[in-house]
C-alpha cells in the first residue's frame, strides 16, 4: 500500500511487520491500554465498590459525557496534527460560536435552523481564513491560530456586552428553542439507566470519530493527510494539493468546535463567551494520548476517542476518590501528556525498527 503514487505511509510500513508487532506499533494501542489502566486505577482508588460513586450509572454517564464532548474536538484536531499543524483557536471558537447561536435566536429572533446555519458558516469561514493565512504566508499555525484565539475571544466578549446590556452570558436560549424539534438533535436524551441520562452527544462523538477514521484510513484524502504531515515539500512535488488539504482540515476543526458549542448551548440553555476556555489544549492532549505525534505524519483519529475517554475518566474520577484534592487535576493531565508523548516516541522507534 502506498500513500500517494509510491510514497509509503507509516501505516503501510507497519503492515509489513508481524501481526503482534503491527498491534504493538498501532498509534491507538497505547491509548487503549491506557484507558483500561486508568479506569481500573480509579476503580481501585474508590474501593472497588460497584453501584455507587465512580462505578454507578450516574458516575459513568458523567465522565462519558465529558469524553464525548472533548472527543468531538479531539478527532478533528488529530487529523490536523497528523498533517503537521495546530489549531489553538478552537477553544475561543466554542465560546464565539455559542454566542452567535444564542444571539441569533434570542436577540434577533431568528429560527433555530437559520441560527445553526449562520453559526456553522461563521466557523467554516474562520477555519478557512486560518488555513489560508498559514499556507499563503508560511507563518506557523501556532502563531496564526493563537492570534485567532484572542481575536475571537475579544470580539465575542465585546459583541455580547454590546447587545446584552453589559452581560457576558446570553440567557433564554433554552426557552427560545424549547419548542423547536431541531434542538433535539443537540440536547436529546438517548436513554436513561439507573437514573442517569445518556445524551445525544454520544452519537455525535461516535459519528465524528467514525467519519474521521474512515477518511484517514480509507480515502485518498487520508493518504494525503499522512503525506503532508510526513513531508510537505515531497508531497507537493508528487502532486498532493497541500494547501487544499490544510485549509479543509482547519475548516474541519472549526466546524467541530461549532458542533461542540451548539450541543453545550442547547443543553445548558445559555451561551457564555468563556465556555470553551482551555478546550484547545484538552483537544491536543486528547490527540497526543491517542497516539498522534506532535511532529505530524503519524497518528489516529480512533486513538483520540480513547484519549478522550482517559481525559473524561481522569477529570471526573478525581472527584470520586475519597480525600483526593481535585486541584491536582492539572498536574495529572500534564503527567498524562508527558507519558503519552514518551510512549508515542517509543512506538515510533519500534516502527522504525520494524522497517530495518
Amino acid at each position: 500500500m502506498t500513500t500517494v503514487e509510491g510514497t509509503p505511509s507509516e501505516a503501510a510500513r507497519l503492515r509489513r511487520a508481524s501481526p503482534i508487532r503491527q498491534l504493538l506499533t498501532r498509534p491507538e494501542f497505547g491509548s487503549i491500554v491506557g484507558a483500561i489502566l486508568i479506569f481500573f486505577v480509579f476503580w481501585a482508588l474508590t474501593g472497588f465498590i460497584v453501584g455507587t460513586g465512580f462505578m454507578s450509572w450516574k458516575g459513568f454517564a458523567a465522565y462519558i459525557q465529558v469524553a464525548a464532548q472533548i472527543g468531538i474536538l479531539g478527532a478533528t484536531v488529530a487529523l490536523l496534527m497528523i498533517a503537521g499543524e495546530f489549531d489553538l483557536s478552537i477553544g475561543s471558537m466554542v465560546g464565539c460560536a455559542g454566542l452567535i447561536l444564542g444571539l441569533s435566536i434570542t436577540q434577533f429572533g431568528l429560527p433555530l435552523w437559520l441560527g445553526l446555519i449562520i453559526t456553522f458558516a461563521f466557523a467554516l469561514a474562520v477555519g478557512a481564513a486560518n488555513g489560508y493565512i498559514v499556507v499563503k504566508t508560511g507563518l506557523p499555525s501556532f502563531i496564526v491560530t493563537l492570534g485567532s484565539l484572542y481575536m475571537l475571544r475579544g470580539a465575542g466578549l465585546a459583541m455580547t456586552r454590546l447587545v446584552s446590556n453589559g452581560q457576558t452570558i446570553v440567557s433564554g436560549v433554552g426557552a427560545a428553542a424549547a419548542d423547536d424539534p431541531l434542538s433535539k438533535l443537540f440536547n436529546a436524551t438517548l436513554f436513561t439507566i439507573g437514573g442517569a441520562d445518556f445524551k445525544v452527544e454520544l452519537l455525535w462523538w461516535f459519528a465524528v470519530v467514525a467519519v474521521a477514521t474512515w477518511v484517514l484510513l480509507r480515502t485518498r484524502f487520508g493518504n494525503w493527510i499522512f503525506a503532508v504531515g510526513g513531508s510537505k515539500e515531497a508531497s507537493r512535488n508528487i502532486g498532493v494539493p497541500v494547501n487544499r488539504v490544510k485549509i479543509l482540515l482547519f475548516m474541519a476543526t472549526a466546524a467541530s468546535a461549532a458542533l461542540f458549542a451548539c450541543i453545550q448551548v442547547l443543553e445548558v440553555g445559555n451561551a457564555d463567551v468563556l465556555r470553551g476556555t482551555g478546550k484547545e489544549f484538552e483537544a491536543i492532549i486528547t490527540a497526543v494520548i491517542g497516539g498522534t505525534l506532535l511532529t505530524g505524519g503519524y497518528g489516529s483519529a480512533l486513538g483520540s476517542a480513547f484519549g478522550a475517554f482517559i481525559l473524561g475518566v481522569t477529570q471526573l474520577g478525581i472527584f470520586f476518590v475519597p480525600g483526593f484534592n481535585s486541584d491536582w487535576y492539572g498536574f495529572v493531565l500534564g503527567a498524562l501528556l508527558l507519558v503519552a508523548a514518551l510512549v508515542n516516541n517509543w512506538i515510533l522507534r519500534r516502527a522504525s525498527g520494524a522497517r530495518s
